[in-house]
């Protein structure tokens, strides 16, 4: 059976943003909450720091809906090769 695979990277993109999102908003309401994830988050995507600002929380959400649609193409697309091989 094969992967739909825009559905795969739309999927992936919303989780992965989402997450994103979701601990950017908890670090906003409370400042230790997921600062080791953020540190992490913030040495992978360049442009993304641990701060306490919704803008800070937004440039990470679309550096996850990148990262998550980018990641879905390619796990679809390899495992619908490696399917039909």
């Amino acid at each position: 059976m094969k992967l739909a695979t825009k559905a795969l990277a739309i999927t992936s993109a919303l989780l992965w943003g989402g997450c994103l999102f979701c601990v950017g908003v908890g670090h906003l309401l409370s400042a230790p909450y997921g600062v080791a994830f953020l540190d992490a988050m913030s040495s992978v995507y360049p442009g993304f720091h641990v701060s306490r600002t919704m803008a800070g929380v937004l440039v990470g959400t679309l550096y996850g809906l990148v990262d998550g649609t980018i990641g879905g193409l390619i796990f679809g697309w390899l495992y619908n090769a490696l399917l039909s091989s």
